[in-house]
């Protein structure tokens, strides 16, 4: 079993807080993780342990971005106190790495992946739905779907905003497989 002491512990949520706090713009859960294990801070398994500990313990919230549909770490009130209070226990090297990553080198963050799916009235009964992916603010897909009632559109969207990633895939599987047969 992985044991570390309590300085050790207190050091790595502190670098938890600290990547928090330096990012301009609030991260998920792999944002956060990614970073963490590029830079072989910790281990995934602690990572994991000790964001769900500072989320129970008041330090952040953990919570949906309204924007979106992806939950994001922000740091509250505790957690700032709490990181003023001991942030120079974290090694200057590892503050220099973060705030570069987070702060001062924005363009090396990539924007994420945008989904949209909108509809509207095209006459009196027929719908236009469009549905985008975009990524790092390049269109990858677009697709244009004339539908004949509201409630269709409607639900067009709302199932390629929660399957984007699985319509998409499958869509361009099905384009590029040799073995389709075309529709006669």
């Amino acid at each position: 079993m992985f044991l570390e002491n309590t300085e050790e512990l207190a050091q790595n949520k502190l670098l938890l807080l600290y990547i928090i706090n330096e990012s301009s713009i609030p991260l998920t859960n792999n944002e956060i993780t990614e970073f963490i294990l590029e830079k072989n801070y910790m281990n995934y398994f602690f990572t994991q342990q000790y964001l769900s500990e500072l989320v129970s313990s008041g330090f952040v919230d953990y919570r949906k971005q309204d924007d979106s549909d992806k939950n994001v770490y922000i740091l509250l009130e505790k957690g700032k106190a709490t990181l003023s209070y001991f942030q120079d226990r974290i090694p200057e090297k590892v503050k220099e790495e973060i705030t570069s990553r987070f702060k001062g080198n924005m363009d090396n963050v990539d924007k994420p992946t945008q989904v949209f799916g909108e509809y509207y009235k095209k006459n009196n009964s027929e719908y236009t739905v469009n549905l985008r992916l975009v990524e790092k603010d390049q269109p990858i897909l677009s697709i244009y779907l004339d539908i004949p009632s509201e409630a269709q559109a409607r639900k067009i969207c709302e199932t390629w905003k929660k399957n984007t990633e699985y319509i998409y895939k499958n869509l361009l599987n099905m384009l590029v497989d040799e073995e389709i047969t075309s529709i006669d």
